[in-house]
């Protein structure tokens, strides 16, 4: 007799516990139970809530929730690392925000979450040259979160936008992984120039909120850039500068800023 096959369905801890953080808290609120289950219960993988949470919250008269959709989709199935860095984002989230309880929240409430997860999908169509479909993602993203990421831009994993309010990461921009920024943060240029003319922000760097980060410069791993902060010149890894315009003020203090989120320096 042939030998039979068995599959083994693949084991998701991480939606595992998302969703039964949901049904825990449609019992605590069951009026809540409409949006939870539509969001999340009704989903069997992360991938499908993402696709139907960025959907709903980016549709509109001119793109429909179904073509939304199909597109986010797409973009998963072809590109998995999509859905790798989206786990990675929600746990840095889980990890760093003091105000984050639940893996739940992140994808139901948190702006800064969505608006990454929802950039992408906008940079893997830019990256397929189908770049008014990109345009269009980037502008709904600025519309509904604001936040405006260029979908050309180039975003690492394990990353957090605190707040999200007014984010902006230019065309050329790249950052890479484990980094935390918060709100009102710029990854700008300089002027009028066409090429390479934005930031490059290595791994583990805290930028705090308010501060402008311009130019064709490199932001050193494991640097802090001190709230309100108009960086203008390259910032060597593991120091933390501030000012307007920023100078080194002394070390980064910890190894990983990024994951500590200890935005004082000097005497403690």
């Amino acid at each position: 007799m042939p030998e039979r096959k068995t599959s083994i369905a693949p084991v998701d801890p991480v939606w595992d516990r998302v969703t039964r953080e949901a049904e825990e808290a449609v019992r605590r609120e069951p009026l809540m139970g409409g949006l939870i289950h539509a969001c999340i219960l009704h989903h069997h993988k992360i991938e499908k809530a993402l696709s139907y949470r960025i959907a709903a919250k980016l549709s509109s008269n001119e793109m429909s929730m179904v073509i939304l959709r199909e597109i986010a989709e797409e973009a998963y199935e072809n590109d998995p690392s999509i859905v790798e860095a989206a786990r990675a984002d929600l746990m840095a989230i889980y990890e760093r925000d003091p105000a984050c309880h639940r893996l739940l929240q992140p994808l139901l409430y948190f702006k800064g979450y969505q608006a990454v997860q929802a950039y992408r999908v906008a940079h893997w169509l830019w990256k397929k040259g189908r770049y008014d479909l990109a345009y269009f993602l980037q502008m709904r993203i600025s519309e509904i979160f604001g936040v405006d990421i260029h979908p050309n831009a180039k975003i690492g994993k394990g990353i957090m936008i605190d707040h999200a309010h007014s984010i902006v990461i230019g065309e050329t921009a790249v950052v890479g992984n484990n980094v935390s920024m918060l709100h009102s943060v710029t990854l700008g240029g300089t002027g009028k120039e066409d090429e390479d003319r934005h930031p490059k922000v290595e791994d583990g760097v805290l930028i705090g909120a308010g501060a402008k980060v311009l130019g064709n410069i490199r932001i050193g791993h494991c640097s802090r850039i001190a709230a309100g902060s108009v960086v203008l010149k390259e910032v060597p890894p593991c120091k933390t500068v501030a000012g307007v315009p920023a100078k080194i003020v002394g070390e980064a203090g910890c190894d990983n800023p990024s994951v500590s989120m200890d935005q004082l320096f000097g005497e403690r």
